[in-house]
C-alpha cells in the first residue's frame, strides 16, 4: 500500500531536512510530506508508535517490560490523548505515514488517522534506532540507507519475544551494512543509548535469525551491502506491529516503518557514559 497524500510538499535537501527543528519537521509532515524520517532533525530523539485499545494497552506495557531491547518505551499517553510529554504535536496528524490494523490486518495506510482515532486508544512511543544514526555518522560510520535516500531495511527473525497476556510475536530487526574495520566502533557507539534499542543483536550471517534474502526485507528498502562490509543487525520498533499481526487484536493503529514521531527530546537524553 502506498499512504494517501494530503498534499505534496517539497523534500527538503538533506542538508536543511538534519537541520529542521522538531516542531517544523511535523509542520511539514502534517501538510501532507510522506517520507522516512531518518537524517530529519539531526540531534532530536525519535520513536515509533503504537496505539491500542485501553483493554489490552497492560497487556502491550507487560510485552514491552519482557522486551525491552526491541520495545523500549519512552512515554505513555492516557486513553484518548493525542500528544505526549515528549512529542508536542498530534499523533494522528504529525508523522509522515500510519498504518491501521483491524484484528490483525493491515487495513489502511495513511497520512491522518483522526478519523481512525478512539477516544480509548493508549499510545506508546517506543525508542527508535534512527536516533542513534547521529552519532554515527559523526564518527565517520556510513548509514548506507541514508547515503541513498531511502529507508531503512527490516526484517522479521525467526527469534520469538516474550509473550505477554494476549501478545506474542518474532522479534523485528533493522539491517545496516557496517564496513568491517567499523563495527567494533558501531557497537561501541550505539550501546551508549539503550533507550534506542542499544547495540545489535546479531552481526554477521542473516541465516542465524532466520533472515534467508536480505534483498526481501519485510519491512523498508533493500540496501546494497558491498565488499568489505559486514550486515549489522538492531532491535527494531516494528516489532510491535509484528505482534499485532501475530496476535490480532481487535484494533490498533501504527506509524509506517520507517516514518517515525520527530520527538522535542535530545538525543542526549538517552545517552550514556
Amino acid at each position: 500500500m502506498t499512504p494517501t497524500s494530503k498534499s505534496t510538499p517539497q523534500t527538503p535537501a538533506p542538508a536543511l531536512a538534519a537541520a529542521l527543528e522538531p516542531g517544523r519537521a511535523r509542520e511539514l509532515f502534517r501538510s501532507g510530506l510522506a517520507v522516512p524520517t531518518s537524517g530529519y532533525a539531526a540531534g532530536y530523539t525519535q520513536a515509533n508508535l503504537i496505539a491500542l485499545p485501553r483493554d489490552i494497552a497492560f497487556d502491550f506495557l507487560l510485552f514491552a517490560q519482557r522486551n525491552p531491547k526491541s520495545c523500549p518505551v519512552l512515554d505513555v499517553t492516557d486513553p484518548g490523548e493525542v500528544s505526549a510529554s515528549i512529542f508536542d504535536g498530534d499523533l494522528r496528524t504529525d508523522l509522515p505515514a500510519y498504518r491501521v490494523y483491524t484484528d490483525g490486518v493491515l487495513t489502511a495506510e495513511t497520512t491522518d488517522v483522526r478519523d481512525a482515532w478512539r477516544d480509548d486508544l493508549v499510545a506508546f512511543l517506543i525508542g527508535c534506532s534512527f536516533t542513534f544514526e547521529t552519532p554515527l555518522l559523526e564518527a565517520g560510520v556510513p548509514v548506507r540507507h541514508i547515503e541513498t535516500g531511502g529507508n531503512v531495511p527490516m526484517y522479521r527473525t525467526d527469534r520469538p519475544c516474550r509473550p505477554a497476556g494476549r501478545l506474542s510475536g518474532p522479534l523485528v530487526v533493522s539491517m545496516r551494512p557496517i564496513p568491517a574495520d567499523r563495527v567494533a566502533d558501531a557497537v561501541r557507539i550505539t550501546s551508549r543509548y539503550p533507550a534506542v534499542h542499544g547495540a545489535p543483536v546479531h552481526v554477521g550471517d542473516p541465516a542465524a535469525l532466520g533472515i534467508a534474502d536480505l534483498g526481501r526485507p519485510d519491512f523498508g528498502s533493500p540496501v546494497e551491502v558491498r565488499p568489505g562490509e559486514v550486515p549489522v543487525f538492531w532491535a527494531c520498533g516494528v516489532t510491535p506491529q509484528a505482534a499485532v499481526m501475530a496476535s490480532r487484536p481487535e484494533f490498533a493503529i501504527a506509524h509506517a516503518p520507517g516514518h517515525m514521531a520527530i520527538t522535542d527530546i535530545r538525543d542526549s537524553a538517552y545517552q550514556v557514559p
